[in-house]
């Protein structure tokens, strides 16, 4: 039934049954109104009121659903859907809400997986770019001062000398974003000794604490997937660096029946309200793109646990 033959329906009954109580009902109303006559009255508007109210409530509890969906749906959280029961007009726009929603998580995982890979094309470029030709550059300039270092007098030597390890140290930063741009060990060693020297660069730059957990036995993931893991646990790290004020760290990468599991846990402050930055969706959209799920939230002990489940039967686009 249409909502609006359903809305008129209801009030069509509750006026119904208000007009046969007072034709067949011993009640009379004098002129004045007596006071036993307006309690009547008032009490037959009231549960008129309320019967027509909840009747109503009823009646548009699935638009209620709905409304609760719309304010709080998100494309990055995909499934969210009401369930279709009946016919009528109620049921059809709630079935063509879930095929809008359809249609919008296909669409945004393509756009994702057309930008992602865009920005992995990029970031390869501008490592390449950065090791071949500022890392060029910088090492002529490191060789012109140590020439100039060993033929210059005592005073200006100790100057170049300092420049020259300046350099050098700038040098190491420019390879080293070049890396975190284009992971080569991921190219070349694959996944687990990515991940190894990612903790490794990121345990000597921060200070912090990592233990690592690799098994051995883990099962055979395709290149696009296991770019994917890296890239969320490098932003995992980025964020533990940035705003987890922790200690230690712990990054584990543990087989499962269905595929693999990677786990990043800290002991810093913990996720409490904060609001989820573009780093986190950026984990969120990776992920969406090889159908894993990931989980992030506060430990029981304190501190940050994020979690990305990857199944071994989906492939990466």
């Amino acid at each position: 039934m249409p909502l609006f033959w359903r809305i008129f329906g209801l009030n069509a009954l509750v006026l119904g049954t208000a007009t046969a109580l007072l034709l067949w009902a011993p009640v009379t109303v004098s002129v004045p109104v007596l006071l036993t006559e307006a309690v009547i009255l008032i009490g037959g508007l009231a549960v008129m009121l309320v019967a027509n109210a909840a009747l109503l409530r009823i009646g548009l509890a699935p638009l209620d659903r709905l409304t609760r969906l719309m304010t709080k749906v998100d494309l990055l959280h995909p499934g969210q859907r009401l369930p279709v029961s009946g016919h009528g007009g109620v049921a059809e726009l709630i079935s063509t809400f879930n095929d809008m929603l359809d249609r919008l998580e296909a669409e945004r995982a393509t756009s994702a997986a057309r930008a992602l890979s865009a920005q992995e094309s990029e970031r390869r470029r501008i490592a390449q770019e950065l090791h071949d030709e500022v890392g060029q550059s910088m090492t002529a300039v490191l060789l012109g001062l140590k020439r100039a270092a060993d033929q210059a007098p005592e005073p200006l030597r100790t100057e170049l000398r300092q420049a020259q390890e300046t350099t050098r140290e700038s040098l190491d930063d420019v390879r080293r974003l070049a890396r975190r741009l284009r992971p080569g060990v991921l190219e070349d060693l694959g996944l687990v000794s990515a991940l190894t020297s990612l903790g490794t660069d990121f345990a000597t730059h921060t200070g912090l604490e990592v233990r690592r957990g690799f098994d051995a036995d883990l099962p055979p993931l395709d290149r696009e997937t296991e770019l994917v893991v890296y890239r969320v646990a490098q932003e995992a790290l980025t964020n533990i660096a940035r705003h987890a004020d922790a200690e230690r760290v712990e990054l584990t990468l543990r087989p499962t029946p269905s595929g693999v599991v990677l786990c990043i846990e800290d002991d810093g402050r913990g996720t409490g309200a904060a609001r989820e930055g573009a780093g986190i969706r950026g984990m969120r959209e990776r992920a969406l793109l090889i159908g894993a799920g990931l989980e992030i939230g506060s430990r029981p002990a304190g501190g940050t646990r994020v979690s990305l489940s990857v199944p071994t039967a989906v492939k990466g686009p």
